[in-house]
């Protein structure tokens, strides 16, 4: 064929593809080019590619390097331990603490005469946001770590045919393109090559399709057909799959980043999207900061006024900014985050990114590849059926004969008969019947037979191949009869008419339809001859029955997909392969199966409309990489969080698009890179596990945010009311500092705290809206028993003097506190606290802790320092009444909010 004409139809069809692909650079180019040597002939392939039969001279390989370099595929790797160092430190909260540690240094000591300098402000804050980054930091680096173990150090080689060096074993980046390579059982494709001469080749493209049968591969020049994909080209094999069986003799056509895996590789290098969880922490930060804007000025300026000393207010508005920003958030949710990861490992868990473990609670659907995580990525013989159709061990035994005694390389389909061992031992294989003859498999005739010599000197020739094939060469098949037992053929023998034509072939479509790939054998008996057997001597055979593989369901598969559905997470399934395999394997998982949509019905289809349909669609079949990613993009503009779940090069785009990317330690090394979370086990019900903890870990981080902030607004309504009336501040910046550190501490122990049953049936996705709104209805509660504390100090103990200013101050430090510590166990559950649902032992321990200090505070050696003093006992009492009244309340006001919202965390 002329090679101008083959580049000027290519040109224009790659126009089109170019447009309509989600990998602009494969399909355009590389796609191109591989098309071109698929159609082209030996001769003109050899001058495309500018090489010859004896391979590359090192001149003309040397230019071919420096012009497309190495033979690799670009990788992103874990950042060095400076950038994750640094990065643990790029928050928004962090960076308010440090303008306030900065803020709080200028003024406290740089401005301050030395005998007054005050450190306390800036070591507060300093400690803060040191651990919150260096647990963060700490977390992630050894998660990345341990990923990094998983990946394969082993160093591949090729045969490659060299001029000056003949064949030779090459490092498989040293290949380039136009070089020529020898391909045998067990090899990996070292890049995107053209056949040229092959025998028997079968190769196993999983990784990239999905597709878990080997797909039989040969040299011939393809006819031109522009509509074809690149994966559905017959003469070419794609770097990162493997051989399975055959041999062959190869060109390379492209390599490193312009093969098909290089394109998928280099589409997911750079910056990754923002997930569920990093907008939503942006959010709420964002909405905690806005009132922290508006409340910290107002705070400021009314005291200035009225007290006339801007330099104290200017102390006390830094001290109320403090207070109001949840700084332990960082620290709280890093830890919720680490301890999620820490337990998750022990549960042969690895969580890459923290992050991930909140988008995997939030997750409310999951989209899973099938080979593998639906199904056990192995072939068996799911069935062995007489020519009625009804499961017949007779049939096993001829398959199993012939499989047995054929010689070379055992494809996945022998090895799958092989299993059934008890049919060896029980036919004595080897002392029965001894091999003397093969017609070993090709391509046209889809078949192979074996000669076997038997006891009585007869010899036996067994066929299995395609179904057609097969049957277009039997005259006769076997009447099963009633007895259908392993044993030495007995059964009588009957002519193939037209019925039992039809009948065969309706019956291994109706095989075909149940995902099933099917083959037929038969057996023809001859007296005792000269081993002269050829392909003509397969014909005029005996029809024995049908043989149907599967890669089956995984047995845990159904339970686990019952439970996550039980969660509110909805399956999808994304694959490469075809979709009468995958409604199956559905089918039997138990994944309902509403609506199919194939890979080239989904390239006709806008973005807005696949919007309007995704929801009802439960199976994608025949994808390719960039439609996996894009099925995921339209499903998180849906404001779906999405998980997906795949280990092959084809998932690699799609794991590292969804809010939460899961892949298994026996993925290849593309994909466990772009992963969040690397499951040990190749297990969904490992998954719900993690499910779980996902909900747990954000429900114990939105607690912490909706206590403190909500806390933190009422304690700056109170500040606002006190700072207008009261003759001197009502807390000092040192006080407000204390008790914001004491209650801080008493929040730590909220990550080993338990979610009420209820929380966990649902995912959970963050509300900024939600949140204003507890935080306007929750937290002036605490305001108005602030207010009936200040009258108390003030009428019934006469604090009403800058002289009596220690007692007010000392008063509403216990008060705060104290109503600060309770409000943990109020806003933990919907329950009632302590009746209905306790807290677990380290949050009842810690918070009763606090509270004592607290109390006990004002009457030791340190109340000095803090300008507190002793409270009169007659305090307490009216102590005891503010706090019970405020429980009652707050539980009263969570009730009604509950039914008029119907949330609460």
């Amino acid at each position: 064929m002329n090679i101008s004409s083959i580049k000027e139809k290519l040109k224009t069809n790659n126009l089109f593809q170019q447009h309509h692909s989600g990998n602009n650079n494969f399909e355009s180019v590389a796609a191109g080019k591989l098309k071109e040597c698929s159609f082209a002939d030996k001769a003109s392939l050899f001058k495309i590619l500018s090489t010859s039969e004896e391979g590359l001279n090192s001149e003309v390989i040397e230019e071919l390097r420096e012009k497309y370099g190495s033979n690799e595929v670009v990788h992103e790797k874990a950042p060095a331990w400076y950038i994750q160092f640094i990065q643990a430190f790029i928050n928004p909260f962090i960076a308010v603490l440090i303008l306030i540690a900065i803020t709080s240094w200028i003024i406290d000591v740089l401005m301050a005469a030395p005998a007054d300098r005050d450190y306390k402000t800036v070591i507060v804050v300093g400690v803060m946001v040191f651990l919150s980054s260096i647990l963060r930091f700490w977390q992630e680096y050894k998660s990345n770590l341990a990923a990094d173990q998983l990946k394969s150090m082993v160093k591949t080689t090729a045969t490659v045919l060299r001029k000056e060096e003949g064949k030779i074993e090459k490092d498989i980046k040293e290949l380039v393109p136009g070089d020529i390579i020898f391909l045998s059982a067990g090899d990996m494709i070292p890049a995107d090559c053209r056949i040229i001469q092959s025998k028997d080749l079968f190769l196993n493209q999983a990784t990239l399709t999905g597709e878990a049968l080997p797909v039989e591969k040969r040299e011939f020049t393809l006819t031109e057909d522009l509509s074809k994909t690149p994966l559905e080209l017959d003469n070419i094999c794609f770097m990162g799959t493997n051989v399975e069986s055959g041999q062959a003799v190869a060109v390379i056509v492209t390599t490193g980043n312009f093969t098909y895996f290089g394109s998928i590789s280099k589409s997911i290098s750079g910056k990754r999207a923002e997930t569920s969880f990093d907008k939503g922490i942006k959010s709420v930060s964002w909405l905690l900061i806005r009132f922290m804007l508006v409340m910290v000025p107002l705070v400021f300026l009314i005291n200035g006024l009225t007290k006339g000393d801007w330099l104290e207010a200017l102390l006390f508005a830094i001290a109320v900014a403090v207070g109001l920003t949840p700084e332990m958030l960082p620290m709280i949710v890093t830890a919720n985050l680490a301890k999620g990861a820490v337990t998750m490992s022990k549960r042969k868990v690895i969580v890459k990114r923290l992050n991930a473990i909140q988008n995997i609670g939030a997750m409310d659907i999951l989209c899973t590849d099938k080979t593998g995580t639906l199904t056990l990525d192995k072939i068996v013989l799911e069935r062995h059926l007489n020519v009625d159709g009804i499961e017949d061990d007779e049939v096993l035994k001829w398959a199993y004969l012939n499989s047995y005694h054929q010689t070379g390389l055992k494809n996945l389909l022998d090895v799958a008969i092989l299993e059934h061992f008890e049919v060896k031992e029980y036919l004595k294989v080897e002392e029965q019947f001894k091999k003397v003859d093969e017609i070993p498999f090709d391509f046209q005739r889809r078949r192979m037979s074996v000669i076997l010599e038997q006891a009585n000197h007869k010899h036996l020739l067994i066929c299995k191949g395609a179904v057609e094939e097969i049957l277009d060469l039997c005259t006769n098949a076997f009447d099963p009869g009633e007895d259908r037992q392993l044993h030495i053929e007995q059964d009588r023998i009957v002519p193939i008419d037209d019925t039992v034509r039809n009948n065969i072939l309706q019956l291994s479509k109706k095989l075909n339809k149940e995902g099933l790939r099917v083959l037929l054998v038969a057996i023809k008996e001859y007296d005792e001859r000269p081993l002269t057997y050829t392909v003509a001597d397969e014909s005029n055979m005996v029809l024995t029955g049908f043989i149907g593989f599967l890669d089956p369901a995984k047995p845990s598969a159904k339970p686990s997909i019952e439970a996550l559905q039980k969660l509110g997470v909805t399956l999808k399934v994304l694959t490469g392969d075809n979709d009468i395999v995958t409604k199956k394997i559905c089918r039997d998982v138990g994944i309902p199966i509403n609506n199919i949509l194939l890979g080239n019905e989904l390239e006709l289809i806008s973005d807005e409309d696949l919007k309007e349909k995704i929801d009802a669609i439960s199976i994608f079949a025949k994808l390719s990489p960039a439609q996996k990613s894009r099925v995921v993009r339209v499903l998180q503009s849906k404001g779906h969080t999405v998980g997906f779940m795949g280990d092959g090069i084809n998932d690699a785009a799609a794991l590292r698009d969804a809010d939460v990317g899961i892949s298994v330690d026996t993925a290849v090394d593309i994909a466990k890179e772009s992963a969040d979370i690397i499951l040990l086990e190749k297990d969904l019900m490992v998954l719900r596990k993690g499910v779980i903890y996902g909900r747990r870990t954000f429900g114990n981080i939105i607690k912490y945010i909706k206590m403190t902030a909500s806390s933190n607004f009422g304690n700056m309504f109170s500040m606002l009311g006190a700072s207008a009336f009261l003759p001197f501040l009502p807390m000092l910046p040192v006080q407000l500092l204390v008790q914001n550190l004491l209650y801080d501490i008493s929040q730590i122990s909220i990550p080993w705290d338990k979610m009420d049953a209820e929380y966990i049936e649902q995912p959970r996705k963050w509300e900024t809206g939600g949140l204003a709104k507890f935080m306007v209805f929750i937290g002036p509660i605490s305001s108005i028993f602030d207010y009936i504390t200040f009258f108390v100090l003030y009428f019934v103990f006469k604090a009403n003097s800058p002289e009596h200013q220690s007692l007010f101050q000392s008063g509403w430090f216990v008060e705060g506190l104290l109503s600060q510590t309770l409000i943990v166990h109020m806003i933990r559950t919907r329950k009632i606290p302590f009746i209905q649902s306790w807290a677990t032992a380290p949050v009842v321990a810690l918070t009763t802790a606090i509270m004592v200090v607290g109390v006990i505070l004002p009457f030791t050696p340190f109340a000095t320092a803090l300008k507190l003093q002793p409270l009169p006992l007659s305090y307490f009492p009216w102590l005891v009444g503010v706090l019970t009244c405020y429980c009652l309340l707050t539980q009263l006001i969570k009730t009604w909010y509950i039914k008029k919202f119907n949330q609460w965390l």
